[in-house]
């Protein structure tokens, strides 16, 4: 974004002091429309898990301060564009899909939703669509004389989806290829449909969302914008959303409060301001004392970004359930019958479990291979101590008085095993 624009819009003001913006095609246009009220901006979703994980949050949250601002969000479920694969960011073809499981994943997308944005009928409640009901009607034929003659197959095979597949000698299907076709035609169906004027992605989405505004404006539409966030990375290079152990889901039937909460506790340092910027809504000067603080004192602020974080998705009695959790395990030492459980029956605990296997079980390591690697190393325990035989087997010994195991790799991440 430009050091010498100076937004007048709320919007802009705002996700341009928290650090959401990383291209515009018009910044001006877009502050115009956004002052005015006038801005409604959608975001698309395809629906490739039964869950959205934190690496889409900065969208969402996008999305929440537009309507926050004055502004109409939009969120866009992919039911059509799921069916083809969005190339965008792979080195190979996404697996496709049945419609069946396409459906059922939009199903709990869509939950999350709700924690973020004000559905209704007023001018800036939001609502959502799904590009199924213009893709799946269309003629094939009809739409590539209607819409794909204004699409040059020399640009196309310049877009960085592309070019990175091609150059990397992964082989780049034909339904993908249509993908950014199908995408461009969403923006000026939504424009023709809902009077959508922009919209918004990450920094991966840029060539697919000028490309809509370039057919819109081909195909004769009122202008259309486009706006991008960058891509995040923790400060040591992590991509966002994903650990060892897995993704950072959203829904809480993939990822217990806890674990998301202590995803957000064990955020770096150096990314503990950026966080608070873009996953809180907490005031600027208070987000600016609270990067500050040094030492130890960071702990605290670590705490505040992961209560503020997770009770906006999961509600201010979640985040402070599993703030209590912690505090009792890591600060009092106590076993919280709150921390996450997995159950296994009483036969199967009765028959043996060996050590390898109870971790991967918990998810705590993702193989046993893994799990020998962390033994090696002194990170696993059980009951608070070292695990140092990976041939050993849980037995009724290691039960403790509540009638569980406590399972640990390292000092943050606790899985209690039930038999049941």
């Amino acid at each position: 974004m430009s050091n010498d624009f100076r937004p007048k819009s709320d919007f802009l003001v705002t996700l341009q002091e928290r650090g959401y913006i990383h291209q515009c095609s018009d910044l001006a246009g877009v502050d115009e429309k956004a002052k005015a009220g006038e801005l409604v901006a959608y975001i698309g979703f395809d629906c490739t898990a039964p869950s959205l994980h934190i690496g889409s949050l900065v969208q969402i949250m996008m999305m929440r301060w537009l309507q926050k601002t004055g502004g109409k969000p939009v969120p866009l479920m992919g039911g059509g564009t799921t069916q083809v694969g969005d190339p965008s960011g792979k080195d190979e073809s996404r697996k496709l899909l049945s419609l069946d499981q396409i459906g059922a994943n939009k199903e709990g997308i869509k939950q999350v939703f709700a924690k973020f944005l004000t559905f209704g009928e007023g001018k800036t409640d939001a609502f959502m669509t799904d590009n199924a009901e213009w893709l799946g009607a269309l003629k094939y034929i009809d739409f590539l004389r209607e819409v794909g003659r204004h699409f040059s197959v020399n640009r196309m095979m310049a877009m960085d989806s592309v070019k990175m597949r091609l150059e990397r000698d992964q082989e780049l299907s034909f339904i993908e290829f249509n993908y950014m076709c199908l995408q461009a035609y969403d923006f000026v169906e939504l424009n023709r449909r809902h009077g959508i004027n922009l919209q918004m992605g990450g920094s991966d989405q840029w060539g697919n969302i000028i490309t809509g505004m370039d057919l819109g404006r081909r195909m004769g539409r009122p202008q259309l914008y486009a706006l991008t966030s960058p891509l995040l990375t923790t400060a040591s290079g992590a991509k966002m959303g994903k650990t060892a152990s897995g993704a950072i889901w959203l829904n809480a039937d993939m990822l217990p409060v806890y674990d998301y909460w202590q995803y957000w506790r064990n955020t770096e340092d150096a990314d503990v301001g950026r966080f608070l910027r873009l996953f809180t809504e907490l005031p600027m000067d208070e987000i600016r004392r609270l990067e500050n603080l040094g030492g130890a004192e960071i702990n605290e602020a670590k705490k505040i970004l992961a209560n503020e974080a997770t009770a906006m998705l999961h509600g201010r009695e979640g985040a402070e359930a599993a703030a209590d959790t912690a505090r009792k395990t890591f600060e009092e030492g106590v076993l919280a019958s709150s921390l996450p459980t997995i159950e296994v029956t009483q036969a199967e605990y009765a028959a043996g479990i060996g050590m390898l296997t109870a971790f991967v079980k918990a998810g705590l390591v993702p193989s046993t291979g893994e799990a020998r690697r962390q033994i090696k190393g002194g990170g696993l325990r059980v009951n608070d101590v070292a695990v140092s035989d990976e041939r050993a087997l849980l037995a009724a010994s290691d039960l403790t008085a509540e009638g569980v195991v406590k399972l640990s790799l390292g000092k943050k991440k606790h899985i209690l095993l039930k038999p049941v």
